[in-house]
């Protein structure tokens, strides 16, 4: 990677395994991040045997999650966690004294300015530096989490509150929240120990459900089990998927230490390689460098899903071959990821919730170039790189020139098998090539190492999107005006993104 490597010891978090972080040679932030996530996922087996909805009250189970979470920021972050705990009551008190028509406007204001402000504090005044970015992700990683979750929040109470049934689409409708909080829920669904890490954001009424015993029960009675043999409800066990993430994140765990140390991004932009490697053969390393740069990701989301999991949170209900599906909170799936054949086929699998969040506070909610603004709302929210703004901005170029390519061209090759064969390989290596030159950016965060970049690859994706959008005619789209307010409007949206 980029990054240059942090001094082990450097944490404001708990130094109780330094021992250990000298001992492996890992900075001592990611060794308290692994740690947290392992105790967490203990605890959560521990939590769903023992205060399971059957043997403790919904109010013991909030503030025992509570408790925990609190106890693990602190662990990780030391004083510095104190940023957290001031966004959350923050919040609550504007949930407890704004207006409905404007809850979620001071709270998305309050919660962006607050997580932007801690952002350029790591950065410029505790001078974490311009490449210090790990999967543990410091304190702004569970300030991200948080934002997301207070911002969800307010939208589903203004939604609950101050919106008419109809004036909703069928999901804002069903994750509309119909009253206000109590002090501990809002501490419990911020603040509790299987998300305050590493996430992910989920909606709040799942997050009730879960608590109050109510979660899995609800998905199953969306399934007729008389007529599949069942007398009555069964009861999935949450162990399997569980132990099939933790294979998962291992083995990313091994590929991040061995993949990624051995193939840096820092590499694709050596004067040396520039000099002695042609165009085509820096294509393919920035491939593979790329795919090195992963690894951290899926260890870091899927142990977090694994964590949340083995509390019992985080069962979506019954497939098609009738087994049962714990990837509510799921943050990415992988085999999606690597075989995308579309640039929007793979922003939807990765970062998932974060997706979805983006979704349902801005996408459908921007009166003007909804695309636009979710993607700048996405680079805001990561942080103030300005890696991630030549990443988003790319993304933003790309994604209407690729909605322009496949609504001009996409049904010329579906006449036969042979053609839709020999579109979707073209398509799965301009699709990985296309993310590989987007998210370089993302990864290198400064100016210079970007501009760099760009100019060893000649901008090439850029001048390719902007005679695609010049070339091929766009089909204009159905409303100047966004407003979600029906179904057939949602579905409309998600049409015009293929």
């Amino acid at each position: 990677m980029a990054e240059v490597p942090a001094a082990p010891h450097r944490t404001t978090g708990s130094t109780l395994l330094h021992p250990l972080s000298a001992l492996l040679g890992i900075p001592l932030d990611q060794i308290n991040f692994v740690a947290c996530q392992l105790f967490a996922l203990l605890a959560a087996f521990w939590f769903r045997i023992y205060l399971g909805p059957s043997h403790a009250s919904s109010a013991v189970r909030h503030a025992f999650a509570t408790l925990f979470g609190i106890y693990f920021a602190v662990f990780c972050f030391g004083w510095y966690s104190i940023h957290l705990f001031v966004l959350v009551m923050m919040n609550y008190g504007i949930m407890n004294t704004a207006s409905i028509p404007n809850i979620h406007r001071y709270s998305f204001v309050v919660a962006m300015g607050y997580l932007t402000l801690c952002h350029i504090s790591r950065i410029y005044i505790f001078h974490y530096g311009i490449l210090t970015t790990d999967f543990s992700g410091g304190l702004c990683c569970p300030l991200m989490i948080i934002t997301q979750k207070i911002t969800t929040l307010a939208c589903q109470l203004h939604d609950g509150i101050g919106r008419q049934a109809e004036e909703l689409t069928a999901e804002q409708n069903r994750l509309a929240v119909k009253t206000r909080p109590s002090l501990l829920e809002y501490l419990s669904y911020l603040l509790n120990f299987m998300s305050i890490i590493a996430g992910p954001c989920s909606n709040y009424k799942d997050y009730i459900a879960f608590i109050e015993g109510r979660h899995v029960h609800m998905k199953l009675l969306e399934v007729n089990w008389k007529q599949k043999g069942y007398d009555r409800l069964p009861d999935p066990s949450p162990t399997g998927a569980v132990m099939y993430k933790l294979c998962i994140t291992l083995v990313s765990l091994v590929l991040f230490l061995t993949l990624t140390k051995n193939f840096p991004m820092a590499y694709i932009i050596d004067n040396e390689f520039l000099d002695k490697t042609p165009f085509l053969s820096r294509l393919g390393y920035l491939y593979v460098v790329t795919q090195a740069a992963k690894p951290k990701y899926y260890f870091a989301w899927t142990l977090a899903d694994a964590v949340n999991n083995a509390a019992g949170y985080g069962f979506s209900g019954v497939d098609e071959r009738g087994a049962f599906r714990w990837d509510l909170l799921s943050n990415l799936n992988i085999w999606n990821i690597e075989t995308a054949t579309s640039f929007k086929m793979y922003i939807e699998n990765w970062n998932i919730q974060t997706a979805a969040w983006l979704k349902r506070v801005c996408y459908d909610r921007a009166p003007w170039y909804p695309t636009a603004l979710t993607f700048i709302l996405s680079a805001l929210w990561h942080g103030i790189y300005p890696g991630y703004y030549f990443t988003f901005l790319t993304g933003i170029l790309i994604t209407l020139a690729a909605r322009a390519i496949r609504s001009n061209c996409r049904h010329y090759f579906l006449s036969s098998v042979p053609l839709k064969i020999a579109y979707d390989v073209a398509t799965w290596v301009v699709t990985q090539l296309a993310v590989c030159y987007t998210v370089a950016p993302f990864v290198m965060l400064a100016v210079e190492p970007t501009v760099k970049f760009y100019k060893s690859m000649y901008f090439h994706m850029h001048i390719l999107s902007i005679l695609v959008l010049l070339v091929l005619p766009i089909r204009p789209q159905a409303r100047s005006v966004r407003k979600p307010q029906n179904e057939a409007i949602q579905n409309s949206a998600k049409s015009k993104d293929k």
